[in-house]
């Protein structure tokens, strides 16, 4: 659905550290394009980090949240801990969060600077 998501970031290297270590979690490597990182691709869409292009200061979005496709319950693990480890910090420990008759399991992070994400699996166990 979509060709990529940025965020804003006012220290490129603490968010390159903690995107490079929660993607590399899911799987998914990055680059770098001058102070930014990238992760993913044009076919599939990638997500971007990096200083706002006006020169401003980043802020994160109240209420807006990057959600992350996983492939298991043991990966979305991986990528909170990864978060953890590398300048995140929790917004949601990793647990079931079923929605009506879908079986849910995710975890939700803040970046570095305050952005938030999650990492969903359907591949939910029993």
């Amino acid at each position: 659905m979509f060709t990529h998501v940025t965020l804003g970031t006012n220290d490129p290297d603490a968010s390159a550290r903690f995107y490079d270590a929660t993607f590399g979690a899911l799987g998914i490597e990055g680059g770098r394009s001058g102070s930014s990182a990238y992760y993913g691709g044009y076919d599939g869409g990638f997500l971007s980090v990096g200083p706002p292009i006006d020169g401003a200061a980043a802020t994160h979005a109240n209420g807006g949240t990057v959600g992350l496709k996983a492939r298991s319950q043991s990966e979305v693990d991986a990528w909170h801990a990864a978060g953890l480890a590398n300048g995140g910090s929790s917004e949601g420990a990793p647990g079931r969060r079923d929605m009506g008759p879908n079986k849910l399991y995710g975890a939700y992070l803040r970046d570095p600077c305050g952005n938030k994400l999650a990492a969903f699996t359907t591949n939910v166990d029993d």
